[in-house]
């Protein structure tokens, strides 16, 4: 299916009241027509302009430095150049700086628009808004930069202050920057002190993820020119390898014939004038089709399409490099927690940067790897007491099937080797994953590779009747073959990737205790369902489970790292104490087992939860997706919906009577999941089911937007 490109709705569009309100008037998509989502977008702004402008954000190493001044000469500069110039104040406290922007460039926005938060005393932000009792919403200011973007050629952001002046307590100008995703030009003082306020300035920058264009020097007063105003700027380029954009004389009364007169030719205007972000795109998506290849993608059809090339990202959303947001439906498959970028992890890698990035983890230890080993044990259920890291779920898995049968082989119990899975299960791509494995669309090719194992039938969801004489088939093979069988493994409560089937009460608890009165080990794979995802930290907790084995990764550091870890037993551990001679360590490892910054994102990660009290406040959440949820049942196409806690599937059928379902080749997932992607939702089906599973730090407003967009996208592909 061809998008059009110019279908694309900004989701931000829909989010500037505050993100903790439901207002069920944000968007309409019962509406079979285009009326609800497109409508309600065209109301809110002018999209007239497909081609977004090229924005810069204006900001200097301090204030009253001469960012107005600057943007009013770079703004007439381009103008006679025949670009359409647009300005935006987002946050001003005292003063007409905005105001005058407005006149001077000769600007049609509205007021509202170009300075949507004014505050009346000149101090910092975070001071002057809270004294008037007014809160600043980032949601707001992007939504109302896009447009404004949407309608020129070029957008002049202006700041407020430098770089690391508060917003908000928690929100500094800096994080408004990286925010928009925009390059910085840095209005600078000629005399001295320029050097090293500058140099500060551009470090702070590049340490944000911030990129600079350039820096423009300003003469604030009339003075004699010496040697520093004469040796600065060339300085600041050597040593700071930013290009300096010229400088801008002190002028008694500027004008626009003024700025002409003196400053034509003496600013350099490239970084304003210079390739698109469609071009990059451009680019970067051949470079792709030429250079890549992408997991579980049929290539032909890849090398056919028009991808998405994801630039950046913040909170629950996904920036391109258009920069067109997506709100992230799947949490980037599944690992995003506390949404993308979040300050506390970030700041935790870059201090972790500045001490240790690795050391082998064979013979030596690393503080974080200790330190969350110990805390994973602390939040883990009762029993489980060691922890062995690897980098990802699958070699998680290969953790646990291996101990699992090297236990029984160090204790004298060789004839212990049997693993018993689930069908419809997924542990993961490895070999030793794929001979655990259930789902025959991924793994029947490589069946001449991989170690036998006994398969137990599963149900797909549907009925309890169905779990119960599962349950009864699975008693039986492990009570008969009991002495051959080393361990059983199971996604716990859902399985994920066979389409989010969700277990009846009391499953896994059945499947605990045969296991103990067996002595089969029970390893709960909780690579999908672990950090909160089915509401709980653990999945296992809704049952009071401790299993032998718990493997995790994913969310395991929010979404930022790989890492895996799998937790085990005092009872496993000891299995593996003997004498070197006797040659039954446990010879596993990988190069980057214990990565000390992975395991500082991980404990940084587990901070956020009590910190923000996630799980608490997740609970309504989920109450509101389970209640909206409800509407779905009123497509023709929905045969099932299945939810536990954040996680859903939504199973299409061909005949709802009859749940017939579509033919694998008609790829109706994939056809769903391109329309949500035109009003700026990304989401990834299983074969012919939807998968909603978003970061557990959705606000309730973003959570209304993906349901009602997915609800849109189904009906109108079906």
């Amino acid at each position: 299916m061809n998008k059009k490109k110019d279908d694309y709705i900004n989701p931000l569009d829909f989010f500037e009241d505050s993100d903790e309100v439901l207002d069920e008037k944000v968007i309409v998509v019962e509406d079979e027509s285009e009326s609800g989502v497109l409508n309600a977008s065209s109301r809110r702004g002018n999209r007239s302009k497909a081609k977004l402008a090229r924005a810069f954000f204006i900001s200097a190493t301090d204030t009253g430095v001469g960012k107005t001044t600057a943007i009013k000469v770079i703004g007439t500069l381009l103008k006679d150049q025949g670009l359409d110039v647009g300005v935006m104040k987002p946050v001003q406290c005292g003063g007409d700086d905005a105001k005058s922007l407005k006149e001077f460039l000769q600007s049609t926005d509205p007021m509202a628009e170009i300075n949507p938060y004014f505050a009346k005393e000149p101090v910092s932000p975070h001071i002057s808004f809270k004294r008037e009792e007014m809160q600043v919403h980032r949601e707001k200011i992007i939504s109302i930069f896009q447009k404004l973007r949407r309608r020129h050629d070029v957008l002049l952001v202006e700041g407020a202050g430098g770089l690391m002046v508060p917003i908000r307590e928690d929100y500094l100008i800096a994080d408004l920057v990286k925010d928009l995703g925009l390059e910085m030009v840095i209005v600078s003082r000629l005399g001295l002190g320029t050097i090293n306020h500058t140099l500060l300035t551009i470090a702070k920058a590049r340490d944000m993820g911030i990129s600079v264009s350039g820096v423009i020097f300003s003469e604030t007063e009339k003075k004699t020119v010496g040697i520093p105003e004469k040796t600065n700027p060339s300085a600041i380029k050597e040593l700071s390898k930013v290009p300096g954009l010229g400088i801008i004389p002190f002028c008694e009364d500027i004008s626009a014939e003024t700025i002409l007169k003196v400053c034509k030719g003496k600013i350099d205007l490239k970084p304003f004038l210079s390739q698109s972000h469609s071009n990059r795109t451009g680019r970067l998506a051949q470079d792709d089709k030429n250079c890549v290849w992408h997991p579980f993608t049929q290539m032909k059809d890849w090398l056919a399409s028009d991808p998405v090339v994801i630039d950046r990202a913040q909170g629950c959303h996904l920036i391109d490099t258009n920069g067109r947001h997506y709100l992230d439906g799947v949490s980037s498959l599944w690992v995003n927690i506390h949404g993308h970028n979040h300050p506390h992890i970030t700041a935790a890698l870059k201090d972790q940067l500045n001490h240790l990035d690795h050391s082998t983890f064979l013979g030596l230890s690393n503080a974080p790897a200790v330190e969350l080993a110990k805390k994973l044990i602390a939040i883990a259920p009762k029993g489980l007491e060691r922890v062995f890291y690897s980098d990802n779920g699958s070699t998680a898995v290969e953790v646990a099937i291996k101990m699992a049968y090297q236990y029984w082989q160090n204790v004298g119990r060789s004839q212990k080797k049997k693993i018993i899975h689930l069908a419809n299960s997924y542990h993961g791509d490895t070999l030793g994953g794929v001979s655990v494995g259930g789902i025959d669309l991924f793994h029947k090719v490589y069946q001449d590779l991989i170690f036998p194992t006994v398969q137990i039938d599963f149900p797909d969801g549907y009925h309890r009747q169905n779990y119960d004489e599962a349950m009864v088939k699975l008693e039986e093979v492990l009570g008969k073959s009991a002495d051959e069988i080393a361990a059983l493994i199971v996604e716990p409560l859902v399985q994920g990737a066979a389409g989010i089937l969700v277990w009846p009460d009391g499953i896994l608890k059945r499947m605990k205790d045969f296991c103990e009165k067996h002595e089969i080990f029970l390893i709960a794979d909780e690579v999908a369902t672990g950090f909160g995802r089915t509401g709980k930290m653990f999945a296992c907790e809704h049952e009071s489970v401790t299993p032998d084995f718990l493997c995790l990764a994913k969310g395991l550091t929010g979404g930022s790292l790989p890492l895996a870890a799998t937790l085990t037993t005092k009872k496993v551990f000891e299995g593996f104490l003997f004498d070197y001679k006797e040659q039954k360590t446990f010879f596993h490892g990988h190069t980057y087992t214990g990565n000390p910054l992975a395991c500082r994102a991980a404990l940084a990660n587990l901070e956020i939860f009590s910190k923000e009290h996630t799980l608490a406040r997740l609970q309504p959440k989920i109450n509101i997706l389970s209640e909206k949820l409800k509407m779905f049942y009123n497509l023709p196409h929905v045969g099932h919906i299945r939810q536990k806690g954040f996680m859903v599937g939504i199973e299409l059928v061909k005949d709802k009577a009859t749940q017939q379902p579509f033919d694998w080749e008609e790829q109706i997932g994939v056809k769903v999941c391109e329309m949500a992607r035109q009003r700026g939702v990304l989401l990834r089906p299983l074969g012919n089911v939807i998968v909603l599973m978003p970061p557990l730090a959705i606000s309730k407003r973003e959570l209304d937007y993906l349901l009602r967009v997915t609800h849109w996208a189904i009906n109108k592909v079906g």
